[in-house]
């Protein structure tokens, strides 16, 4: 029996959300664009949006549950704190705290006031308050969006160990895939209210269901017509440029290729692999130790080392390179 058994319709304003989902006790992260229906998910299981359909938790049908009698523990985008209360007083509104303050690491400021918190000692009250209710089922709403990239990546990892330890079915709304790759063990891809691939990160990343899976979890997307030639597949794209890939397809693809299997010269490499687009870098991002640079249609992430060695500049010409066993294919 699933902890957590979800089959939901929702009429939305341009598209209906049509859910079916199980899960143990175990994270599971809900991406997706915005406005694809995803904090509608969290909504219809708390009972605080009318769904037609199922919400079961551990064998118990919630669909007739008011929210106040559904075991939830919620965590809200903006963390929803209430300014006059103390973090004692907030996590109190909603049950006992008992050791919830020391277990989160903030039982030191059980006086202080929200506005007193730095972002991720907010979140950490957040989720202080949705643990003493004792709930059933965890849920959360873009839990780190309103942390900066410091702050965010510390709390990621906290975030992870203690969902961990909870052991709890929960769901996880992100629309930042590294978020999600980090804190769930499955991840859920929602468009259009519909879920269009479900899998451990490195399954999505590996064989992405459509192009926008793929752009979702950071690679490149070139559209083209392909055509099987001895054991490669030939890939020209729209401004005549040919890649090559190992994966087997015919007619018009999207070649997938992510950023780290990208290398930048600025001279064609003299090695076995297949692909070079020779083009000008049009955008160089430090990315905490890596660069991104985009050259022509392609973004590659490099060492922050080789972005000094190489002296890359926005304006100049360079070649991306990367493997036909790096390129993945897809259909359309």
């Amino acid at each position: 029996m699933a902890a957590l058994r979800l089959d939901l319709s929702v009429a939305l304003r341009t598209f209906r959300l049509q859910l079916a989902l199980e899960t143990e006790r175990e994270t599971v992260a809900i991406v997706g664009p915005s406005g694809a229906g995803k904090s509608t998910v969290l909504r219809a299981v708390a009972g605080l949006v009318g769904a037609a359909g199922t919400v079961e938790v551990n064998g118990h049908d919630w669909s007739s549950l008011p929210p106040e009698r559904r075991s939830v523990g919620f965590v809200f985008q903006d963390y929803a704190l209430f300014p006059h209360l103390s973090v004692r007083g907030n996590v109190a509104f909603a049950g006992p705290p008992g050791d919830v303050l020391e277990r989160l690491g903030i039982e030191h400021l059980a006086h202080a006031r929200p506005r007193e918190l730095s972002g991720g000692e907010r979140q950490r009250v957040a989720l202080a308050r949705a643990l003493a209710r004792q709930p059933d089922v965890l849920l959360l709403d873009e839990p780190l969006a309103a942390l900066d990239p410091h702050t965010r990546d510390a709390v990621r990892v906290e975030l992870r160990a203690t969902l961990r330890e909870l052991g709890l079915p929960t769901l996880v709304v992100t629309h930042d895939f590294v978020d999600a790759a980090a804190l769930a063990e499955r991840v859920g891809v929602l468009v259009d209210g519909r879920i269009v691939q479900m899998g451990r990160a490195d399954e999505l990343i590996a064989s992405p269901a459509t192009p926008f899976v793929a752009r979702f979890a950071g690679g490149n997307v070139l559209h083209g017509r392909a055509r099987r030639l001895g054991t490669l597949t030939s890939v020209e794209l729209s401004d005549r440029t040919v890649v090559t890939s190992t994966d087997e397809a015919q007619g018009v693809v999207a070649a997938i290729v992510y950023p780290w299997e990208v290398t930048l010269a600025r001279a064609l490499p003299a090695d076995s692999a297949q692909n070079h687009v020779r083009a000008v870098v049009s955008s160089v991002v430090p990315v905490a130790n890596r660069v991104r640079v985009t050259v022509g249609a392609v973004t590659a992430e490099v060492t922050a080392e080789s972005a000094q060695r190489l002296q890359i500049k926005e304006g100049e010409v360079l070649v991306a390179t990367w493997k036909a066993t790096a390129t993945r294919l897809v259909s359309l």
